[in-house]
């Protein structure tokens, strides 16, 4: 028997590659299954060359649980290993022999790079042995112990096929690696989609042998990895359930990527039903390298609009640190993340060019996703303008231009700027929709959570356009008939009616605003100074600079003096009914943006109670 040293740098790297090189010890599983993969892969490539030609019925990996010995195996048939190439990869750390047979043999569907993977065992193990076998008659087996020092014995022996067995001796602190349920759960996790089947067996020999195609845990061929043109509905929808094991309702609509030149990526991106909410990601976009799991924390590969949908990318061109756990920075990633931008950009606009009807059916499941993508990328927000869509109150739908042409000429106010005026609530806002449409204006619906961002993105790029919320305070200027007859108030009058209503208000919530509007608008109304409101909305969005802790509640009371109501007020000589006038004139405004509440909402209450007896 031969023995020897691992070469490493440093006598003390061992155990820091053992201990801290991964960031969770379950990693060891992936690692040791993606090697086996390899080495079955490696082999493939050898019998296309015609480098191989001894018949092999099926190519499989092999997990295998021994509990009552805590062992763990990892078995394949693929090219195995020679004396000296043990000697090369796994005695002399950091030497890959997936690089070696890439540059030989010039492929790339090869997963590991990095030679450093087989030493994730000794995270979980007290004594790691290899058995393997080349795919080369002539070479004997060879049977390599190591017990997690740097000291290793290696020996020849008998084996009739070619590959590899990896035994882990588990710690006894790590038995839960020896549990049926953990190492499904990992599997899954990290193998699903691996291109070699997997098969799981409980315990040693025998049990494995009469294999059917039930006990394969894995899925060698994904979707992502097919012709889309090979591909139905059905497929798809499968897959998404496949991919994601609760129970969620079927995806919108789907975008297959498939990209060989300047890099290789391939994948399916799901856009799941929204609505108005920008929710924490539980189910995450996957990222494979060749069909292993990698991470779901795509930063920089995915711009972060693109994280509320679904899915899968694979590219053995996105650069991972030295163990595999992370992205590094990369000028190869932007330019990914630059082509998934433009192909989802592109596959939009073609949906809404082949069917617009039926893209306008699932707008309001996705306009969040690509709201959130206008004003956060604007590359994208470029393209948007041939998908974006806006709907009136009539959920007619409309592109920007579309909806500026049709309203251009009756929207157009001083200094040839058009006016948009949109509802962000229906319900809350419809005493000033009404009078919007009473004066024969159209108005858009734009209620989810970041229209205060995308109306100042499209501001700032279209000169000529103000966006103006139904209830904004400065809508008087812009809405004012100069052809009805305005009631004349002194400034005395001003003051005393001021004062009367102040008397009902808290003065730190609102200010009072007598303006002239025509005597179709109502008497009272309420609007929020359009700084606070916007920013509020901002905050809204989870920004930190817009704590909505930030903005105390403020109020403008809107007085219409030229409504029939207030010359009654001003006209009312009986002090009490005046205030009462008053008092109830605030109460059903109030009540109206439901800010009526407590012993005055009781009273109100009771008072309607009352003047409803009096009718009798």
């Amino acid at each position: 028997m031969e023995k020897g040293k691992i070469k490493v740098t440093a006598e003390d790297i061992f155990p820091v590659i053992k201990k801290f090189l991964y960031s969770d010890q379950e990693i060891f599983l992936r690692e040791l299954v993606s090697n086996a993969t390899d080495a079955i892969l490696k082999l493939k490539t050898l019998i296309s060359l015609g480098k191989f030609s001894k018949k092999i019925d099926d190519l499989i990996i092999e997990i295998i649980i021994d509990k009552p010995n805590k062992i763990l195996k990892i078995r394949d048939n693929g090219i195995g290993m020679t004396k000296k190439e043990v000697e090369k990869y796994i005695n002399q750390i950091a030497f890959s022999g997936a690089e070696d047979f890439l540059k030989k043999y010039k492929i790339k569907e090869i997963i590991g790079h990095f030679g450093l993977g087989f030493y994730s065992s000794f995270m979980v193990s007290e004594k790691v042995e290899i058995i393997s076998k080349s795919y080369k008659d002539y070479e004997k087996a060879i049977h390599w112990i190591c017990d997690g020092s740097t000291n290793f014995s290696i020996k020849t022996i008998e084996k009739q096929n070619s590959g590899t067995e990896i035994i882990l001796h588990i710690k006894n602190n790590y038995k839960e690696f020896l549990e049926e349920k953990r190492i499904k759960t990992l599997l899954s996790k990290y193998c699903k989609f691996m291109p070699i089947p997997i098969f799981l067996g409980e315990s040693e020999e025998g049990k494995n042998k009469n294999k059917n195609k039930n006990k394969i845990i894995n899925n060698p061929f994904p979707v992502w990895k097919k012709n889309p043109i090979n591909l139905k509905k059905e497929d798809y929808i499968n897959f998404y359930k496949e991919l994601y094991s609760i129970k969620m309702e079927d995806p919108l609509f789907w975008i297959h990527l498939n990209i060989d030149h300047p890099f290789k990526l391939t994948g399916v991106l799901f856009f799941p039903k929204i609505k108005n909410q920008i929710e924490l990601q539980k189910d995450k976009i996957h990222f494979y390298q060749n069909q292993v799991y990698v991470t779901d924390n795509l930063e920089g590969i995915v711009p972060d609009f693109l994280n509320l949908l679904k899915g899968v990318i694979d590219s053995p061109d996105i650069p991972l640190n030295v163990s595999r756990s992370d992205l590094k920075s990369d000028s190869s990633v932007k330019q990914i993340s630059g082509y998934i931008t433009r192909k989802v950009a592109d596959q939009l606009e073609k949906l809404c060019k082949t069917n617009r009807e039926d893209f306008e059916k699932k707008w309001e499941e996705i306009k969040i996703i690509i709201e959130y993508g206008m004003i956060s990328n604007h590359k994208f927000y470029l393209k948007a303008k041939k998908f974006a869509l806006y709907p009136d109150l009539n959920n007619k739908y409309y592109l920007l231009e579309e909806y500026l042409e049709k309203i251009k000429l009756k929207n157009k106010f001083k200094d040839d700027k058009i006016i948009v005026f949109y509802s962000s609530n229906l319900e809350s806002q419809n005493s000033y929709i009404e009078t919007i449409k009473n004066k024969g204006y159209k108005i858009l619906l734009l209620d989810s959570p970041i229209v205060g961002h995308l109306i100042q993105k499209i501001e700032i790029d279209y000169k000529n356009i103000n966006f103006y919320r139904v209830d904004s305070d400065q809508l008087d200027k812009l809405l004012k008939n100069y052809n009805v007859n305005e009631q004349e108030i002194s400034e005395q009058e001003k003051k005393e009616l001021k004062n009367s209503l102040i008397k009902h208000l808290d003065p730190e919530k609102f200010l009072i605003k007598i303006k002239d509007l025509d005597q179709f608008s109502l008497p009272f109304m309420i609007t929020i100074p359009e700084f606070v409101r916007r920013m509020k909305e901002i905050s809204l969005t989870g920004n930190p600079m817009f704590n909505l802790k930030n903005f105390n509640d403020k109020y403008n009371i809107i007085v219409n003096k030229n409504h029939k109501l207030i010359k009654k007020i001003l006209n009312e000589k009986n002090l009490k009914k005046k205030q009462n006038l008053i008092k109830e004139s605030l109460n059903l405004v109030m009540l109206s943006h439901n800010l009526l509440k407590g012993k005055k909402l009781t009273y109100f209450i009771s008072k309607s109670y009352e003047n409803l007896l009096k009718k009798d």
